[in-house]
């Protein structure tokens, strides 16, 4: 997207030197050194990362309507959450999840839609961290596919494989305008399997459609709603059962994983992304720092 700020350019904050560098700090020092290095990183990316900074200060005085001294505080909040689960996902993928604790909403009914044999769409948003939860997946992960933009993927790629354990899903790598993707889409989905998305993002371009998000107007891609409602090759519809899902840090490294399934299944598409912008909006107010989209999300 554009250099303005306005608009998400495929990457996500936090590059492979940003991960090596703490994951160096962990072996040596442990978890809490990388945390507190962490409060000093902070500082310098407040000046030096401006559009995001500036995206942080219009969602904190915009739209949490803040005071400029609360924004403030909230700013530097706001980016030591970030690293925080950048530190959370690493620690927990190379084998430290017994620092941690995991709490669950809805997880029982969450493996049922699994094992109802007919596919799902998961869908996520870039809150909290989406990565920890994927050693509770277990042999379910084999059958998860992740729907990623390629400049995000190969951002990371390289460092999670050489330091975490293997999470078990599989990536499926969408650049811009390729067919290619949506051909493995439509092939997970006959297999009856589980695609996974992020829906709060979009590259320029891309179909979307405009709901009211957080009290103002806001952006959202089209395409995983429109494959989570009916996905229709060759006059063939296949209704999906669709989950929500979220992985939330709480105060003393603990994780709580959200699943809020949507009543009324199957759904069009306009239903699945009226119900998936109240979830995402009750669990934002919820935790309103671990909203991790650094530019202009809303119109």
């Amino acid at each position: 997207m554009g250099n303005n700020g306005k608009q998400w350019s495929g990457r996500s904050r936090g590059g492979g030197f940003g991960y090596n560098f703490f994951i160096l700090l962990m072996k040596v020092a442990g978890i809490r050194s990388a945390y507190a290095f962490l409060s000093l990183v902070v500082v310098y990316f407040i000046p030096f990362a401006p559009r995001a900074t500036r995206a942080v200060w219009f969602y904190n005085r915009r739209i949490l309507g803040y005071g400029r001294l609360h924004s403030a505080v909230k700013l530097y909040a706001h980016y030591y959450a970030l690293g925080q689960t950048i530190i959370d996902r690493v620690a927990i993928g190379s084998g430290m999840e017994r620092k941690y604790k995991f709490e669950f909403e809805n997880y029982d009914a969450f493996l049922r839609v699994l094992d109802g044999g007919r596919g799902a769409v998961i869908i996520g948003a870039h809150v909290g961290c989406w990565g920890t939860g994927a050693g509770f997946f277990g042999d379910y992960a084999r059958k998860m596919h992740l729907v990623m933009y390629d400049a995000e993927y190969r951002q990371i790629k390289s460092v999670m494989e050489k330091h975490c354990g293997q999470e078990g899903y599989k990536v499926i790598a969408v650049n811009e305008g390729g067919i290619e993707s949506i051909l493995r889409i439509k092939e997970v989905l006959d297999r009856k399997e589980y695609v996974c998305f992020q829906g709060d993002r979009f590259v320029e371009g891309s179909p979307t459609v405009t709901l009211p998000f957080m009290g103002h107007e806001a952006p959202f891609p089209a395409g995983p709603f429109a494959v989570a409602g009916k996905w229709s090759i060759s006059f063939v519809v296949i209704p999906l059962l669709v989950v929500f899902y979220y992985a939330m840090r709480e105060r003393g490294r603990r994780y709580r994983f959200i699943f809020d399934i949507p009543d009324g299944q199957p759904m069009t598409r306009d239903a699945v992304l009226g119900s998936y912008v109240r979830s995402l909006e009750a669990v934002v107010r919820r935790y309103p720092q671990q909203w991790f989209n650094f530019y202009r999300f809303w119109s």
